[in-house]
């Protein structure tokens, strides 16, 4: 995977909060599978596993959804480049108190 291969994966924990919660969620919700169920574990587990933990110091209010906000914390306290992600809130931001690029996974692997 080009992410673990050319990039150092932070999570904080927050996060981690995060990737426990919502497979259950999920799951309870009935909208995934045991076995997508299972698979989704194992492959936040995997993810987690490769990450380094970063403790945010600055709240940040930036994303129109407040609690993706997490997210710009952990890249700024990790001096991150790069967030990768789906979320249309966060690749919409145009002005951020810090550098960051903010791009879809498709971008990502198309660049060199």
């Amino acid at each position: 995977m080009k992410a673990f291969e050319e990039a150092e994966i932070c999570v904080s924990p927050t996060l981690l909060d995060e990737y426990r919660d919502v497979p259950e969620a999920l799951f309870g919700t009935r909208k995934d599978g045991r076995e997508q169920f299972k698979g989704l574990i194992a492959g936040i587990a995997a993810f987690v596993s490769m990450a380094r933990v970063v403790f945010p110091r600055n709240v940040l209010k930036i994303c129109p959804d407040p609690k993706d906000n997490m997210l710009l914390e952990c890249c700024s306290e990790a001096g991150a480049d790069v967030l990768i992600t789906v979320n249309r809130d966060l690749l919409d931001i145009r002005d951020l108190p810090f550098r960051l690029r903010i791009l879809t996974p498709r971008t990502f692997i198309a660049t060199g």
